[in-house]
């Protein structure tokens, strides 16, 4: 009888497996309902393999929103290109990200809605990744102003204001259009454009809005 030929998944590839597993068990189920058991079996692994490997459920749950936060981080660099209008990168940016949170809804109740109720150090692990994004725009409204004026006014507590705020629309955009029938990443992104650009574009201009003085 020949010799019977064992091939093992490297290590990596089978992390990557469980992570997957992970995801979309952690993402439909919520983390307190989700059990090492069902993770194992999504994987096609034992649970004691599941553990040697990631150690335990905090630890899974932590390696799941850090892999999920990279990922949406890098599909946002990565979709815009330099050297374009600041509208331009804007735009793409934004499409970028509801593009990368439609195509991973798992991935995004993650970071958006788990993380963020189950404790400090899952939500602290999601700040990381939010300020990243507010960094990214924060330098793109900055890039408008110098295409604007040469020499930008725009205090930088107000940029990173805007910034914060163009952020936080994104987050409750994107999960709204994952809940609602039909709304695609293009339009999502096209919504929050015409919300956020018409007012950057009046800014850009020197025509700010004043509160009344009363």
């Amino acid at each position: 009888m020949g010799a019977v030929k064992n091939k093992r998944m490297p290590r990596a590839v089978r992390e990557q497996q469980m992570l997957d597993a992970a995801v979309r068990t952690f993402g439909q189920r919520g983390y307190r309902s989700a059990s090492m058991d069902e993770i194992a079996d999504l994987a096609g692994v034992s649970k004691p393999l599941v553990y040697l490997y990631l150690n335990s459920k905090e630890d899974l749950f932590t390696a799941c929103i850090r892999r999920e936060a990279a990922a949406l981080t890098a599909a946002v660099h990565a979709g815009v290109r330099p050297g374009l209008p600041a509208d331009r990168q804007l735009w793409e940016g934004l499409r970028a990200f509801f593009t990368h949170t439609a195509e991973n809804p798992d991935g995004w109740a993650v970071l958006h809605r788990q993380a963020r109720t189950h404790g400090e150090p899952f939500a602290a692990e999601v700040a990381v990744m939010r300020e990243e994004l507010v960094v990214f725009v924060t330098e793109l409204i900055v890039v408008a102003a110098r295409e604007a004026h040469r020499d930008p006014s725009l205090p930088e507590g107000e940029v990173a204001g805007l910034a914060e705020a163009l952020v936080g629309a994104a987050e409750s955009l994107a999960a709204w259009a994952n809940a609602a029938p039909g709304v695609s990443a293009k339009q999502a992104a096209a919504t929050l454009m015409n919300f956020a650009w018409a007012g950057l574009g009046d800014l850009m201009e020197n025509r700010p809005w004043t509160p009344p003085q009363d």
